[in-house]
This record gives C-alpha cells, structure tokens and sequence, in this order.
C-alpha cells in the first residue's frame, strides 16, 4: 500500500468528481497556473490497494508543463462507490470505465498512467480498442499476474476479507505496523478511512485479478505497431512486487521506452516524485510531438 508524505492540497490542486458513461468517479485534478491547459491531458490510474492521493507528490510538477491532469479513484476506491459483487472488478469492465474517463476528458487524447494493478488495467482500456490515448505509461507494473510473496499478500487478502472485514484486517494486521513505523497521526487517519472506505467486494475481486492476469504483452506490442502508440515502462530500481528485471523485459517485447527511477522502489509518484514527473513530462511532450 502506497503511503503519502502529506495531505495537503498543493497550489491548483482540487478534489473534484469526474461523470462519465460509466458513473462518477471520484478525482484530484491539477491545472496549470495559468488555469488554461495547452497540452494533452493525463490520467492517472492508482493500483489495488491505492488511491488518488499516490500521485499527490507529482501533480503540481506535472500540470506545470501546461496539462489537466486528474488521478482518480477506481471503481469501489476510496471514495468513488462501486457495486458490492467481487464479479464486477475484473480487468475487462475497470478497463471500460478507463475507456469512459478517457472520453470524458476529451476531446484532445489523454496521456493515460497506470501504476501497478492500474497499469494492468490500462492496458485492458487499450486492448479494448475504442478510445485511443495520446501515449500509455505503465508504471511499477508487470505483464502478468504477480508471483512471490505480493501474489502471498493478494492471495491472504482475497482471503480474509469474507472472514474477518476489512475493519478487523486493519485493527490486527495493519494499523500496529503503521503505528510501530511512526507514521503520523494525520496519515494513520487517511490510511484507515481509504481502508475502511475501500469496497470490500471491490478488494477481493481485483486480489484475484491481480494473481490470475494473463500475459497480454504480444497482444499489445502488436496493437502498439499498427496504431502508433507510443509507450513507456517506468519504475523504481529496487520496485518489491514486479522484478524490475521482468519490466525491463517487458519495454523491450513492447519496444517501449524505459525509466528507471534511481532510489525508488514499487511506488516511485511517492519516493521519487520529481524525477517521476520529468520523466513523464518529457515521454508525454515527445508522443504529442509526433502526434501532431
């Protein structure tokens, strides 16, 4: 689980709910100063046990290249409801409400961000054909299922949560070790209601998705050749739940470009927020240099 630094909303950073096709969709937004976006538009996609506020570090940095940027919350996070059947968080149908945020923040194409378990889902919205973005990150994630001890902790988590509740998990299992690693009152208190406020359906549908993705790389590599999207593979030098190695081999059956964040681990918006968004920034600015 991600961890903020802080709460604070940061100069032209505001909580805002994004409609679509596809329901609400709880948001932070970043504009630049000039509150006139000149450039593409991002969305920015959190992983399983996340939420908006991952990205919260890079916003301003980001929308400072002349960009709307919105991360959200996914269907059943945090704050943005989700139905209470575990059956409807697979792959397929997160990917087609990326498909409906994408198209609710056009005309333009968006530049579309995953990171972990989102990254897996945005390739869905890809794959899914109807929405074409203006480029596709795919940070701190893999080309499949996770394996090791992060398929353990999905696999216990999918688990648990019908036995015990999401309210008992965090009371026993999470909050102790939080505690342990003094992490302040402020943090403790927005960790525990994005915990508590997480469809628990919602966790155990995508902890099975999460440890039964398929290899969809070919599938992309080729959908990548035939409409030209650009696309890059982005993560932390020491990233704990995709070997960076694995990622490594991802970029190039994609033929991708490839960030690796120096001092970084699986959540570099967070450990390494500047570099994180000068990386993407410079991807973003050459993709829509060769769109136009």
């Amino acid at each position: 689980m991600s961890t903020p630094r802080f709460l604070t909303l940061p100069p032209g950073v505001s909580r805002t709910t994004v409609e679509t096709s596809r329901g609400p969709f709880a948001a932070l937004e970043a504009l630049p100063g000039s509150r006139v976006p000149e450039r593409f538009p991002a969305l920015l996609v959190p992983g399983l046990t996340g939420s908006k506020e991952d990205f919260l570090a890079m916003l301003p940095t980001l929308a400072a290249s002349g960009r709307r940027v919105v991360a959200i919350d996914m269907r059943g996070q945090h704050e943005t409801p989700g139905p209470d059947d575990p059956d409807a968080y697979g792959r397929a149908a997160l990917g087609t409400d990326l498909v409906g945020l994408l198209e609710a923040l056009g005309p333009d194409p968006v530049h579309l961000v995953g990171h972990s378990f989102g990254g897996l889902v945005a390739r869905e919205a890809v794959l899914a054909g109807p929405a074409r973005p203006a480029s596709l990150t795919l940070m701190s994630s893999g080309p499949s299922a996770v394996t090791g001890p992060s398929a353990d902790k999905a696999r216990a988590l999918r688990d648990a949560i019908p036995e015990l509740g999401m309210a008992a998990i965090w009371s026993v299992g999470m909050e102790p070790d939080y505690v342990a690693s003094g992490v302040q009152a402020d943090i403790l208190a927005f960790l525990k209601d994005r915990t508590l406020g997480n469809s628990e359906a919602g966790l155990v549908g995508m902890s099975r998705e999460i440890l039964t993705a398929p290899d969809r790389v070919d599938e992309l590599a080729k959908h990548c050749g035939e409409t030209g999207l650009r696309t890059l593979v982005l993560y932390g030098e020491d990233d704990d739940v995709w070997d960076p190695r694995v990622q490594a081999e991802m970029a190039e059956r994609l033929n991708a470009a490839r960030v690796v964040i120096p001092s970084a681990a699986h959540s570099p918006a967070w450990e390494a927020p500047e570099t994180t968004a000068a990386a993407l920034t410079d991807f973003w600015n050459q993709s829509e240099h060769t769109l136009k």
